[in-house]
């Protein structure tokens, strides 16, 4: 069964930390450009980051220089290490699978969920003043 699982969200003070993981199970990560993405409570859900096959990685503006993505191909999974958090990124945190090497470049300023998939089913990431 094709399958992305996020992990590591839970609640967190303003300024603090977290690692987000996306595990793949069914087929293998490494072969895939892998976005992150975030659903603040009322909002649609937006880009925060993508990492391509390569290893390199795009960000969303205000993300930039707080959060980096990172691959572990022998794992099977990739990561999203969150620093210095802030109250208003509240928000279930996604994993998405893309094969178009331009849908992960551009995903930091504008992506079409359709050209992610699979989804995983998210994971909280609650932040506290």
């Amino acid at each position: 069964q094709v399958q992305l699982v996020e992990s590591g969200g839970g609640l967190v003070q303003a300024g603090g930390s977290l690692r987000l993981s996306c595990a793949a199970s069914g087929f293998t990560l490494e072969n895939y450009h892998v976005g992150w993405f975030r659903q603040l409570p009322g909002r649609e859900r937006g880009a925060v980051s993508c990492i391509s096959t390569d290893g390199s990685t795009y960000y969303e503006n205000s993300v930039k220089g707080r959060f980096t993505s990172s691959r572990d191909n022998a794992k099977n999974t990739v990561y999203l290490q969150i620093n210095s958090l802030k109250r208003e990124e509240t928000a279930v945190y996604y994993c998405a699978t893309t094969q178009s090497v331009s849908a992960c470049e551009n995903s930091g300023t504008y992506y079409f969920p359709t050209d992610f998939s699979p989804w995983g089913q998210g994971t909280q990431v609650t932040v506290s003043s």
